[in-house]
């Protein structure tokens, strides 16, 4: 018996054996990586296409001639390497094994010593009769039948992963005594890859979905089924705006959109419909040995510097003319801020009706302040789509809602879950990141250094329950108070999440007063008030002063850069204000605000109200006092903001912002003196014009009825700074119009170098062009124009060469400067002109103004 079995056991084994190898041999990763040469010079070359030999999957060389591949197809043997002018190269490499291949090419002589014979020089490139163009024409012509949007429905799962880590990071840095214990948070990669040898991961965040397409009515739909992110301490990060600013930043890559979003900027496609006046094409291969035939199509900017990729396309060969693979990169030259690598790499599979669409893309760019060396920042975005399902219709439950839902338990998916789902197997780093960062944010010496930053970017130092701040508040000083001194601090979700307290104190040296803010606030949904959606009512009261018809954006009054200002400013008030405000924010970004305000004001300064008594004679008021309710309707669609400790941040986007301000003041409530009706609405929208740059346009109006003083007229915001403020009149001083009723528009356009590139002296300072108008109507009714009426209080007129109060006319109030921005990649600087109204006292008729903005 056991003579019968074991020969029996022993072969199975052996089967068992064979098989377990061959799996193992399935699943192990193939990776090449090395350097690209020229033969002659030695020098490496960059943007040389590697590739696994009869397939599509490859990538370019970089700028320093290093590559790195990595297939699981364990029948590729073979890798090509090629480059338009060189002869191409092929060599045999080990399947599943890591190793280093450098190749020296070779030029083709006999195109070399053809070039020669027929011109004697260099063939002027031209898109006459010239295939490559010819060719992409034609995928210009199909675009519309390659893209998801030409079935009448389609479905599919995504699986998107999306890290970001300290890259390039030295020898010197990891030996630092924070790391001595804690090395096992570094990752090492090949030295060739984007990003170099060691990163020290610092984000990751996974998501699945599912996406729901309808081309009529149309609808796109896709609900998170899953979700799993990098948290940090509340009290240093928005944890939410970070994912919002990370997912503006790498945003889906569609290469057949006219333009791609990126970093927050578009670059044209080069398959956009006017890609040829743009691009330079190469026809630079051809795959015969695939089905369908492929064709390597090569491109690169005419203009370095333009917003433009470079890379390569491999177009099918089957009638639709459609991309298989690409391969997108940016010139070294282009005008974006702190980019040092960026590669894209989009992989297309065909449907059963034998067109294709996306299944992979992989968007990979590192950042640095030095484009050339030192330590920098290196994110990747990894979108997968399998389960592609072309024309099944679904109910109409599944298309309505918003655009995007995220399921209740999205984040309570378990390790399994995740392992089971990912399309790939994450590295031991990136698989412990979730795990390894709670444990970094323990170490005593990290929470010092982010209470350092917290305290240097926001202005506050954190004591746990309390922080203190901000601290650009503490000391100022203007004409009436003089020297200003203030102290303040909130308490934080540490000492609870339904109950807030804020303060302050300021006390001036010059009109000897002391001044205060006290503030209760109650989170109705059990959230931070400091995150999205709000849900909260506040009870506050203020006594301080204040400038008339000064509008601040990301910044506070008691700011110290706001002591410095232009010509008079001694036009002030001190306010008494009690506010009860309930906030409500939904989800989609809809929100409302109900308000209650008792409001006291008395002049300051050279302020001063007065009107008529029926002798004749001038009667000092030392008193305003209103009662007001107050409403605000606000829409603002797939708005994208970090939270910081003051303000929100906004992440520009192509989207409009709407918002409805109603206020009705009461006569006779708690001492109010007027009765009156106030209706304002603005709109905001960005405009994306390609390569010619891009365009934010605000427009508003309002109209007041009732019969009021001029302090409750609509007071222009007005700009005395030396800082340039996109939403106020930049000569205007303060309180220098007023109206009942009002309509402006203003207009920044930012052409992101467009001009200047063209230019040899400037292109490499890649300086960026600007310009931005600013107008206003408006005017004053004549039941509101103390002209007709003594009992109104008086316009101020000029004291001290100082402007007075004016109505505005049948002309508008126009300003408009011309800007270069980008300078040293954080400043912009204006050259303002004031076009009308000349004449009224202290009026400057031009400007020089400045704005500090990072941006890529």
């Amino acid at each position: 018996m056991k003579q019968f079995f074991n020969p029996i056991i022993n072969k199975s084994i052996r089967v068992m054996l064979v098989l377990l190898t061959s799996f193992t041999a399935l699943k192990a990763q193939t990776v090449v990586h090395g350097v690209v040469t020229d033969s002659k010079t030695k020098q490496p070359m960059s943007y040389v296409t590697v590739t696994f030999a009869g397939t599509t999957q490859g990538a370019g060389t970089n700028a320093e001639g290093k590559f790195n591949i990595s297939t699981t197809d364990n029948s590729l043997n073979q890798i090509k390497v090629s480059f338009v002018g060189y002869r191409p190269a092929v060599r045999t490499i080990t399947p599943g094994q890591d190793q280093t291949i450098n190749i020296a090419l070779v030029e083709d002589s006999h195109s070399l010593s053809e070039v020669v014979v027929k011109s004697g020089k260099k063939k002027k490139y031209t898109n006459k009769n010239n295939p490559a163009v010819e060719l992409i024409r034609q995928v210009i012509a199909h675009k519309a039948q390659n893209q998801v949007e030409n079935y009448n429905y389609a479905e599919y799962k995504q699986y998107e992963r999306m890290n970001f880590s300290l890259s390039n990071l030295s020898d010197k840095f990891r030996a630092k005594k924070i790391f001595k214990n804690y090395q096992f948070l570094f990752r090492e990669q090949d030295s060739t890859a984007i990003g170099g040898k060691t990163l020290l991961p610092m984000y990751q965040e996974e998501k699945t979905s599912d996406n729901y397409f309808r081309k009529a009515p149309y609808a796109k739909k896709q609900i998170i089924t899953a979700n799993k992110q990098v948290k940090y301490d509340e009290n240093f990060v928005d944890n939410q705006g970070l994912t919002a600013y990370f997912n503006r930043m790498y945003q889906d890559i569609n290469i057949y959109d006219n333009n791609v979003s990126l970093l927050s900027n578009q670059l044209l496609s080069p398959i956009a419909n006017s890609s040829p006046e743009f691009y330079k094409f190469f026809i630079t291969d051809t795959l015969k040995d695939v089905k369908p035939n492929l064709i390597e199509l090569s491109f690169t900017p005419r203009n370095t510097n333009n917003l433009l990729f470079e890379g390569k396309m491999y177009i099918t060969m089957d009638g639709n003319y459609a991309v298989q693979n690409a391969q997108l990169t940016v010139n070294k030259n282009i005008n974006l801020n702190f980019v040092r690598q960026m590669q894209a790499d989009l992989s297309f599979e065909k449907n059963n009706d034998g067109r294709y669409h996306l299944s992979q893309s992989d968007l990979k760019i590192e950042f640095g302040i030095n484009k050339n060396k030192g330590g920098g920042i290196y994110g990747e975005r990894l979108v997968t789509i399998q389960n592609f399902v072309i024309n099944n219709a679904r109910t109409n439950d599944t298309y309505k809602g918003p655009a995007q839902v995220i399921a209740l338990n999205a984040e309570d998916k378990d390790d399994t879950y995740w392992q089971m789902t990912r399309p790939d197997t994450l590295d031991a780093v990136s698989a412990s990141i979730y795990k390894n960062i709670d444990s970094l944010q323990t170490i005593p010496s990290f929470k010092k250094t982010m209470d350092i930053a917290t305290l240097v970017l926001a202005g506050y130092k954190n004591f746990g329950a309390f922080e203190l701040g901000p601290a650009n508040t503490f000391y100022s000083f203007n004409p009436v108070e003089g020297l200003r001194l203030r102290v303040g601090g909130r308490t934080t979700p540490t000492l609870s999440k339904r109950y807030y307290f804020e303060t302050y104190g300021a006390y001036g040296m010059r009109d000897e007063k002391f001044k205060y803010f006290l503030s209760s606030t109650y989170s109705l949904n059990n959230k931070s008030i400091y995150s999205f959606p709000q849900n909260y009512i506040r009870a506050s009261f203020q006594h301080d002063t204040k400038i008339p018809g000064q509008e601040l954006q990301f910044v506070q009054e008691s700011n110290f850069l706001l002591s410095f200002k232009r010509g008079a400013n001694d036009i002030w008030l001190y306010n008494d204000i009690f506010r009860l405000d309930y906030v409500h924010e939904f989800t989609n970004h809809l929100s409302y605000s109900l308000g209650f305000k008792k409001w006291n004001q008395t002049p300051a300064g050279s302020l001063v109200y007065q009107n008529l008594l029926p002798n004749g004679s001038l009667n000092n008021i030392d008193l305003v006092k209103t009662t007001e309710l107050s409403a605000q309707l606000r829409w603002a669609p797939h708005e994208k903001f970090y939270q910081g400790k003051l303000y929100r941040t906004p992440i520009p986007d192509k989207y409009p912002i709407f918002t409805l301000n109603y206020t009705q003041g009461i006569k006779g409530l708690l001492g109010g003196e007027y009765s009156y009706q106030n209706v304002v609405g603005n709109i905001s929208k960005r405009f994306y014009l390609s390569q010619l740059g891009f365009t934010d346009v605000t427009t508003e109006g309002g109209y007041l009825f009732g019969k009021v003083p001029f302090p409750l007229l609509d007071i222009h915001h007005a700009n005395q700074t030396y800082a340039f403020q996109l939403q106020s009149y930049n000569l205007m001083n303060f309180q220098e119009f007023v109206s009942d009723h009002y309509a402006s528009i203003a207009i920044d356009h930012n052409f992101n170098g467009f001009i200047f590139n063209r230019i040899p002296l400037l292109k490499r300072l890649k300086l960026r062009e600007i310009i931005d108008v600013k107008s206003l109507w408006g005017g004053v009714r004549s039941e509101n124009n103390p002209s007709n009426d003594g009992s109104l209080f008086r316009f101020p007129g000029a004291v001290g060469g100082g402007a007075g109060t004016y109505a505005l006319g049948s002309t508008p109030y126009v300003e408009g400067s011309v800007g270069v921005g980008n300078i040293f990649k954080l400043l912009r600087v204006d050259f303002v002109k004031r076009f009308t109204y000349l004449d009224n006292p202290g009026a400057p008729k031009y400007g020089i103004r400045f704005f500090v903005k990072f941006d890529f």
